[in-house]
């Protein structure tokens, strides 16, 4: 039956007609699909290109009308019944059957679109975005977005020729929500979002924010994802991970630049993807005996000079090191291998792309409108605005996103002093008080205590880390008890005064003693991680032996003694790759790791010592399970300024043996050295950095001493040691 559209029906609506054709048209569901009129059923596609659309019933195949093409683009006429139908296009070389996306109707329920409103919907990875989903009978793709300041938002992509005008969305005005189930497509489809803003300007198309697969930059679409279905053989893992993290347990973190660490044989731009990263990472850092690897942000982000720190898709690992899938395969090897897995998070801030959360709507939806609290001046990026239930809902539904599916055991959150404070890094007039005058950010605060009580309920077993550099209180505590609810906060202090004393010559060290003793004072008011990560060896900073003073021995007997203090000093343990192994070069991304120093004995002397300091740390309690409690640390010298020497005593943890700890920060051997010792005895030499097969001199202590009752610094018993230059000497009490 060949029906045509009459002058009257088409009169009727032409208002709409002309905002369809010039894509403009804000309610498609009232003008496209199957409507009555006082002609009888009609049907609207707007299909620019095709030839010729026939109406045929889903049913039993039968032709119900023919379409004519009405204005350019646009077909439309009668059918001789309402019912399920399929659009028959003729396109040029083609034929394709698909249903209306005019003829279905919602897809989100109002639970959905209740709880996004309320920022408290945990899913919105599953229930928003791109969802393959079957709807009244049909296979097809649901989208969905949050642009409630839009006058017309479309679904682009391949299916659609990227034309905005073919598949205009459904408002759902209550939560400010468009929709749209675009039948007969699925998992692979490229696609992004057309807008058009509340002053009827054309946006740039935007990526998806919930979008949990990306395309490989520098291309910037978003790709529908197949329902995350991956088989986890982690169990054991994960019943324990808890206890693995707790303060009592050792905790040595690899930071790890992915794309960086290692290039594929002959391709120095190269990137492996996280197969090969399994087979290679994930053994050495076993070997090396680290507990962790920290993954610098693998979230999408559009510039690769940025490592990550501003990304753009909070759901999507980055197409870089390949799909979400080879990601999750990364994560249970890791674990298979007794290996947690942390990763970097940055919920403070995102970058102005126009592709991306930037006026996202044409309005300050994402951000703040007024720069004063909206724009990052440090680092050219929106800040997020925490005071939108929606903004704090994504985010959060972010963090579980990764926790709860693919597993990761912590978050490390980036930047959390930028968030804590509104004058952060502003000048007087530059930033906003809060509602009573103050200089803290009241919504920020709100959102970090409630994502980290959110993810411990749901997330068993799974830690939050806090880089955060002043001195805010209670970041570790738990947000009963006032605090923030962190599970570790980095110690940003001990790094930095720790790294100026290593850097001074060891002439002028005894006029900065202090620097080395002053993170005692402070050590247990937080549960903390040291911290030598990336952002240490890059900006001109140099390399961490590179900030050491002297020739090259002495650069790296320095660097050795630091590690010594490190790993024995109170806190949880974080070392950025190519630091084990005294890396010359600053760290770049373009490059990788100088993996050639291991053919020189020093080199591979200093990653030795990694090694074994890490077994002895995971062996000994008194140097994990008190890192948290004043309980388990002694100074026995903290003043001998003179010779620049340092003697301390850790303790503690069920079952456990003291262990003195004596570092000579000068090259200068110090022989019949007495130190007073809390028991008598025979006190083992059990790490000497000096020793031969680390790279050093190979003076120290035969193996071990014996305490002699000689009182010394208030102590009956004593030992008479050899201290060598530039080390740390670790001694057993062994009854």
């Amino acid at each position: 039956m060949n029906q045509t559209t009459h002058a009257p029906e088409i009169e009727g609506v032409e208002a709409a007609a002309m905002e369809a054709l010039a894509g403009r048209l804000t309610d498609p569901f009232a003008f496209l699909g199957m409507h009555e009129t006082g002609q009888g059923p009609v049907v609207r596609a707007f299909l620019p290109g095709a030839k010729a659309v026939e109406v045929v019933s889903r049913e039993n195949g039968e032709v119900l009308g023919r379409l004519n093409e009405v204005r350019e683009g646009l077909h439309a006429g009668l059918v001789s019944r309402r019912e399920r139908y399929v659009l028959r296009i003729t396109w040029p070389g083609t034929v394709q059957d698909t249903e209306d996306p005019y003829s279905f109707g919602i897809v989100l329920g109002e639970l959905d679109l209740h709880l996004f409103s309320e920022g408290a919907h945990w899913d919105l990875a599953e229930r928003f975005g791109a969802q393959p989903t079957e709807h009244e009978g049909v296979h097809g793709v649901a989208f969905s977005v949050w642009a409630p300041n839009a006058r017309r938002v479309s679904v682009i992509g391949d299916f659609n020729s990227w034309d905005g005008r073919r598949h205009p969305m459904r408002l759902r005005h209550s939560a400010g929500i468009w929709e749209l189930f675009v039948p007969r497509i699925g998992p692979g489809e490229r696609y992004k979002y057309e807008i058009v803003g509340a002053s009827g300007e054309t946006l740039s198309p935007k990526a998806d924010p919930l979008a949990r697969r990306t395309e490989a930059p520098p291309a910037t679409a978003s790709i529908v994802a197949a329902p995350h279905a991956f088989r986890w053989t982690d169990e054991e893992w994960m019943a324990r991970r808890g206890a693995r993290q707790g303060p009592t347990k050792p905790m040595a973190v690899y930071e790890v630049h992915p794309a960086s660490w290692l290039r594929p044989e002959g391709e120095p731009h190269g990137i492996l993807d996280w197969d090969k990263l399994a087979e290679t990472l994930i053994p050495y850092v076993a070997d090396l005996g680290f507990t962790h690897i920290e993954l610098m942000p693998i979230m999408e982000h559009p510039f690769g000079g940025s490592w990550g720190y501003q990304p753009l898709s909070m759901f999507a690992p980055s197409a870089r090191y390949g799909t979400p899938e080879g990601f999750a395969r990364f994560i249970d090897a890791c674990h298979r291998a007794e290996i947690g897995v942390i990763l970097d998070w940055v919920p403070a801030h995102f970058p102005t792309d126009p592709h991306g959360l930037a006026r996202f709507d044409g309005s300050a939806l994402y951000e703040h409108e007024d720069p004063r609290e909206g724009f990052h001046q440090d680092w050219n990026t929106y800040i997020y605005n925490m005071g939108r239930r929606e903004v704090q809902g994504f985010l959060i539904a972010s963090a579980l996103w990764w926790v709860e599916t693919f597993h990761v055991d912590a978050l490390r959150v980036d930047a959390v002093a930028s968030m804590l404070y509104r004058d952060y890094s502003r000048a007087h007039g530059q930033w906003v008080p809060n509602r009573f005058g103050g200089r803290e950010n009241l919504e920020a605060i709100d959102f970090l205590k409630r994502m980290n009580q959110i993810v411990q309920e749901r997330a068993p077993g799974a830690i939050t880390i806090a880089e955060e550099s002043t001195a805010f209180p209670g970041v570790s505590q738990p947000v009963s008890q006032g605090g923030l609810g962190f599970s570790y906060k980095w110690n940003m202090g001990w790094m930095h005064d720790t790294l100026h004393y290593m850097e001074r010559e060891p002439l002028y060290r005894s006029y900065h003693h202090n620097e080395m003793t002053f993170g005692l004072v402070y050590a247990f008011s937080e549960k903390f991680v040291l911290p030598i990560s990336h952002d240490e060896v890059v900006h001109g900073k140099g390399s961490l032996i590179g900030k050491m003073p002297g020739d090259e021995w002495q650069k790296l007997a320095n660097l050795r003694a630091y590690l010594g203090f490190m790993w024995t000093h109170p806190g949880k343990k974080l070392l950025f790759m190519g630091c084990e192994i005294g890396q010359h070069r600053e760290w770049s991304h373009d490059g990788e790791i100088e993996w050639a120093l291991l053919q020189n004995q020093s080199h591979a002397g200093l990653q030795m010592l990694v090694r074994d300091l890490n077994k002895l740390y995971a062996r000994e309690p008194a140097l994990h399970a008190t890192d948290a409690e004043p309980s388990g640390f002694d100074w026995i010298i903290g003043d001998d300024a003179t010779n620049s020497v340092f003697a301390y005593v850790r303790k503690g943890g069920e079952g456990g043996h003291p262990l003195l700890v004596v570092l000579n920060m000068t090259p200068v051997p110090r022989h019949d050295y007495r130190i007073g010792v809390p028991e008598a005895g025979t006190w083992r030499e059990v790490i000497n950095s000096d020793a031969q097969i680390y790279g050093g001199s190979n003076l120290g202590n035969a193996g071990g001493v014996e305490s002699q009752p000689v009182e010394t610094h208030g102590r009956p018993n004593s030992l008479s040691l050899t201290l060598p230059p530039l080390s740390a000497c670790v001694f057993r009490h062994e009854g």
